[in-house]
């Protein structure tokens, strides 16, 4: 018999703010975070805007020592780890090390740093320039270990990598580890911090940006007959899950249940989708069997919507595949239209907004969709949040090149 798993913390650190609430309070106002570019000097670049981190100074949240010694994806993870740790009171101990975990990913991992360490030998020709920390910093693993060492936690520990798919299979994955006894509590999520020189230029390259650099607030239109790409974005998300006892003995708050979780891969092209959206409705699917729901019990989906010409018509047909008739009628919203795409991170985002979404009764908007594609014909709560009756239940879905497909339902917790 397998056990429940609920979520009794969440942490956050995005473009719209430096915690959960304040994130939200943004996203529900449909704010955008996209403003031109400050990491660099980008005027020479097709692409010159990104969603930052606003007022982002790594010495204040994690001291100048680790500042010194770790990539800002790290850092990231560190804040949202931290935020989520305080919310839901976690402790680790001698009784519970070995039962405790860390399972958080990063699509790219330290490639900010080893940018910059590869540029400092390229410019000064000398490797011993290079910082004896560099390895850490370049550790797609790097954050997930940080948390592990800082909490003390000796359960599993490891990064899941599945692209923009990464969060929400970190989360799963731990929702599985729990309910199968393997743990009894963890922390879950991802973190990025691609916004450099290499990065916006080469994935600017693949076809998938978007150039409105005039216009930044409008610059992601998901589902939008004129949608011009998607937009680099960074931050991270962290989820503390407990099994339902472990929370319930230590009188923990819990905001939430995970109760399905389905993965799989297109196996079809490295970048793009799998045009009929087969393989994304057979992680729809999967996740609503894990759940023992059928589609009517879904209240809201959150797209993973990134704006792109090839992503939002095969969305929309996976999820008209599985819910049939009663598609039109489910809210599916992106709010990557306000966070822009912090790949692996933005999935653990999300999962936080299914959360919320079941907290407050609604439905988060997708902005800038005054047109939809007529290939996108679903109710994709457009540019003004919705107050619901009720949001007992909630679907998150993320997809990766590579063809990954996850697809998490989060439920109100009803004891």
């Amino acid at each position: 018999m397998t056990r429940r798993v609920v979520v009794t913390g969440m942490g956050m650190i995005s473009p719209l703010g430096h915690s959960v609430e304040e994130t939200w309070k943004h996203i529900i106002a449909g704010k955008s975070g996209v403003a031109p570019i400050t990491r660099f000097d980008a005027s020479g670049y097709s692409v010159r805007i990104a969603a930052e981190v606003k007022d982002w100074d790594p010495v204040r949240f994690v001291g100048a020592k680790e500042a010194r010694r770790t990539d800002t994806f790290q850092q990231f993870i560190t804040v949202a780890a931290n935020e989520a740790i305080a919310q839901s009171g976690i402790q680790v101990n001698d009784g519970n090390r070995t039962r405790t975990g860390v399972i958080i990913g990063s699509a790219v991992g330290g490639v900010s740093a080893y940018y910059e360490q590869a540029m400092m030998i390229f410019e000064t020709k000398d490797p011993r320039r290079i910082s004896p920390f560099g390895i850490p910093m370049f550790m797609v693993n790097g954050g997930s270990d940080n948390v592990a060492i800082q909490l003390g936690a000796q359960g599993p520990s490891y990064t899941p990598v599945s692209a923009c798919a990464t969060g929400a299979d970190c989360i799963g994955v731990a929702f599985d580890l729990i309910r199968l006894g393997r743990m009894d509590q963890a922390l879950a999520g991802a973190g990025e911090a691609p916004i450099f020189p290499i990065g916006i230029a080469a994935f600017d390259r693949t076809g998938a940006c978007s150039r409105e650099n005039d216009s930044p607030h409008r610059a992601v239109r998901p589902f939008a007959k004129n949608r011009p790409g998607l937009v680099f974005s960074e931050g991270a998300a962290v989820l503390a899950l407990e099994s339902l006892e472990h929370a319930r003995a230590r009188g923990a708050t819990i905001y939430g249940e995970i109760v399905g979780y389905g993965t799989n891969s297109d196996a079809f092209h490295i970048t793009a989708p799998q045009p009929d959206g087969l393989g994304a409705a057979n992680a729809i699917q999967m996740a609503l069997d894990d759940a023992r729901m059928t589609p009517e019990e879904i209240d809201y989906i959150n797209a993973h919507g990134t704006g792109t010409g090839l992503n939002d018509g095969m969305e929309t047909k996976a999820v008209k595949h599985v819910f049939g008739k009663d598609a039109p009628f489910v809210p599916m919203s992106s709010t990557k239209s306000m966070t822009g795409h912090a790949m692996g991170a933005t999935a653990a985002m999300e999962a936080i907004f299914a959360l919320l979404a079941i907290r407050d009764n609604l439905a988060p908007p997708t902005i800038n969709l005054d047109e939809a594609d007529p290939e996108c014909d679903l109710d994709y709560v457009p540019n003004v949040a919705r107050q619901m009756a009720h949001v007992e239940t909630v679907m998150s879905n993320s997809f990766g090149f590579g063809g990954h497909n996850v697809s998490l339902i989060l439920r109100k917790f009803a004891g």
